[in-house]
């Protein structure tokens, strides 16, 4: 419960900067050519608002609506989401937006998304300034990576050493890692000191990679404690901090990797257990382990798992084994390195879109617990940061997208105006906003649905 309060108060606070920022902008433009805003909202009112007022001398109303699915500003003389027609369709005014020149509505009009990208930059930079950039180089992974079945059908080995993707040499373990592999021809990898060629199949999704459990590849992580608590069922059994897992019920163990695949269709059994002896029966495992003081003795012992399947240790992490290459930036220095790592964020998203319109993609849309899920379980500026420089991206991409009822579909009509010099009629613009607003509330019916499917156990 703590976990879930932690991960909603960031995703709520993520959203709330960001709605507040992208309609800042609208309201930022709209304020500079004279237009009137009658309403700026944090969150969506239906029916009521948690929070309301009026300055004196001002046409705007400010507030806090109960439904955190949005905000909006409310702009004189506009076809949008408030459908107000009846304002339509009085005379015009001169603070109406309808009444402004094409290219002032236009800087309007994208001044939500022009927002939303810009923050994204500057966060970017700011985490650099602040945290510096801290990762451990691939060919510095000494003990290599462990692979799926997938991948070693292609070719690779578990402790393979990934070196580049099309002759193109691949730094981290990231996001672009994967793409680089799912689209290359070939990958060369180190294994037992000797560089290798690995030739990929034509057809790679880099969904496919991600979605698959175990994922493509990780970095192998030997099976030794960081630490045993006390009086769980590795400590029952004996083992100390160092001990190294070595099988599970009779299957070798080389890895953290092995040890949690092994977990995983343990906990796959158990989801079907019908009566408390069968789950009984699957919490009971035989576990060999050596100890970090005398690593050529073997000790077995038959453990009662927990509850949740787990042995009551903490796990050896990547760092234990590697020292990580930080970088550090100046004030300055940050801005360009920033821009340069928020550019690649979003050609990254733009170019993985393709797979959203494939039966995997539809499945693997989420909505807000998903993205709730992506924030860190513990309050962490950094992965908190981060993350909200993420979702301004997504967000400003999104809008931008040529769908009527967001901001996109307003420009590919302003763009239609300004090249025809002719202005769409209102009752088109009105219809187009019916259908761009009830594509957005199937998309999110889709998402949310795809995140109580999988939260049901069905996806």
């Amino acid at each position: 419960m703590e976990i879930f309060l932690i991960r909603l108060l960031q995703f709520i606070l993520a959203i709330s900067i960001l709605i507040l920022l992208h309609e800042g902008g609208h309201f930022f433009f709209a304020k500079l050519f004279g237009v009137r805003v009658e309403k700026f909202y944090l969150f969506f009112d239906p029916w009521f608002h948690l929070f309301e007022f009026k300055p004196k001398r001002s046409d705007t109303t400010y507030g806090i609506g109960w439904l955190p699915l949005g905000g909006y500003c409310k702009i004189s003389g506009m076809i949008d989401e408030s459908f107000d027609t009846e304002q339509m369709k009085k005379p015009a005014q001169p603070w109406e937006f309808r009444t402004k020149p094409a290219w002032q509505r236009l800087l309007i009009m994208i001044g939500g998304v022009l927002v939303n990208f810009l923050l994204a930059l500057f966060i970017y930079s700011m985490v650099l300034y602040t945290w510096g950039d801290s990762y451990i180089p691939l060919n510095k992974m000494t003990m290599g990576m462990k692979f799926n079945d997938d991948a070693k059908e292609i070719g690779f080995k578990d402790g393979d050493i990934i070196l580049s993707a099309d002759q193109k040499t691949l730094t981290r373990y990231d996001a672009d890692m994967y793409r680089a592999i799912s689209e290359a021809k070939t990958v060369d990898v180190l294994r037992q000191g000797k560089k290798v060629t690995i030739n990929m199949p034509e057809e790679m999704s880099l969904l496919t990679m991600l979605k698959a459990e175990p994922v493509f590849t990780r970095p192998l992580i030997p099976a030794e404690t960081d630490s045993v608590l006390a009086n769980s069922p590795a400590a029952k059994a004996g083992m100390l901090k160092g001990d190294k897992i070595v099988a599970i019920n009779g299957k070798a163990i080389d890895s953290w990797n092995e040890f949690e695949n092994n977990l995983g269709v343990l906990r796959d059994v158990m989801s079907v257990a019908k009566t408390s002896a069968d789950s009984m029966k699957v919490r009971s495992v035989n576990v060999v382990f050596s100890h970090k003081a005398t690593p050529e003795k073997l000790d077995t012992a038959k453990m009662l798992l927990n509850p949740d399947l787990t042995l009551g240790v903490t796990k050896t992490n990547i760092t234990h084994y590697y020292k990580p290459v930080k970088t550090e930036y100046g004030f300055f220095q940050s801005f360009p390195a920033g821009i340069k790592y928020g550019l690649g964020v979003l050609r990254g998203y733009v170019g993985d879109m393709k797979y959203v319109f494939s039966a995997d993609g539809a499945k693997s849309l989420g909505g807000f617990g998903a993205i709730g899920s992506l924030f860190p379980p513990t309050w962490d500026w950094r992965m908190f940061w981060q993350m909200t420089a993420f979702l301004s991206i997504i967000l400003a991409f999104m809008n931008i997208l040529p769908i009527p009822a967001l901001d996109g579909g307003h420009v590919l009509f302003l763009l239609y105006e300004i090249i025809t010099r002719r202005k769409p009629s209102e009752n088109f613009m009105i219809k187009a906003e019916y259908v761009g607003f009830g594509i957005l509330i199937l998309l999110m019916l889709v998402a949310n649905l795809n995140d109580i499917l999988r939260w049901l156990g069905y996806m």
